[in-house]
């Protein structure tokens, strides 16, 4: 079980990861006020909630002991971050406030994921 635990571990560290890159990577276009939300974006935040919920799942089902205060805000956040991709994934250009906050957001997630033990 716990290799399937760590599979799906590192598959949820891919969706963080694509997520922040699409951060990082428009961060040049943002300062131009050009900046746009893209579809590794919204690809990243989806494999973060279904990984996530997955996660929880098997940690429980593994008999673990899930945080589910941490967990509840850690999917509150993701929900606020999917809802800001989703609706301006088709928009040429985006607030930099906008992207600025998915940035955020998304590194507040991390350090919920990682210092809150």
């Amino acid at each position: 079980m716990s290799t399937v635990i760590n599979l799906v571990v590192a598959l949820h560290i891919i969706g963080i990861a694509a997520l922040l890159g699409g951060f990082f990577a428009q961060m040049k276009a943002m300062s131009a006020g050009e900046g746009r939300m893209t579809p590794g974006m919204l690809h990243g935040a989806l494999t973060m909630l279904v990984t996530g919920m997955i996660l929880v799942g098997l940690n429980e089902a593994d008999g673990a002991e899930v945080n589910h205060v941490k967990i509840g805000l850690k999917l509150a956040v993701l929900v606020v971050v999917l809802g800001l991709v989703y609706v301006k994934r088709d928009e040429e250009r985006v607030p930099a406030g906008m992207l600025g906050a998915v940035g955020a957001l998304t590194t507040l997630n991390i350090f919920l994921a990682t210092v809150w033990v």
